[in-house]
């Protein structure tokens, strides 16, 4: 566990300096957990490390990458039904990073396509938000013209 903590830190650390030079911005903690699981998956799928010494840490960090896709998509996407999204999204991505520590690729390819179709449909269309921010303008306009 100490290893992927002083990872987490030294990756946070130099996403952090990077990002003052990238005309884009990377989550530096993100970045940190994300790759310092992924580096740690390899390494135990290789025969490198131990797969009783690592399974934990990494499923730990995996979890907490499926939590934050799943902060940031929503952001992004604003789905409907939101919270029928986030659990479908978390469930599946839950399972389709356990199958990726377990080996099973099947496993994982099905459910790492369930969270992005989950996602692609609950996403509100463009045109739903357009309307609303109409209607909401012309509410605006209306409360304006009897204000005064």
């Amino acid at each position: 566990m100490i290893t992927a903590i002083v990872s987490i830190l030294i990756i946070t650390l130099a996403v952090w300096l990077v990002n003052k030079k990238l005309p884009f911005k990377i989550c530096p903690i993100c970045a940190g957990v994300a790759l310092t699981w992924l580096w740690l998956l390899i390494g135990m799928l290789a025969g490198n490390l131990s797969s009783t010494s690592y399974q934990l840490p990494i499923a730990i960090l995996m979890g907490g990458t499926v939590v934050g896709l799943m902060s940031k998509l929503e952001k992004f996407i604003k789905p409907n039904f939101g919270l029928l999204w986030k659990t479908v999204f978390v469930i599946s991505g839950f399972s389709a990073f356990y199958s990726l520590i377990t080996n099973k690729w099947l496993f994982f390819t099905i459910a790492a396509f369930l969270a992005i179709v989950a996602t692609f449909s609950f996403k509100k269309r463009r045109i739903e938000s357009e309307k609303e921010k109409t209607e909401q303008a012309k509410e605006l306009e209306e409360k304006m013209k009897n204000c005064c």
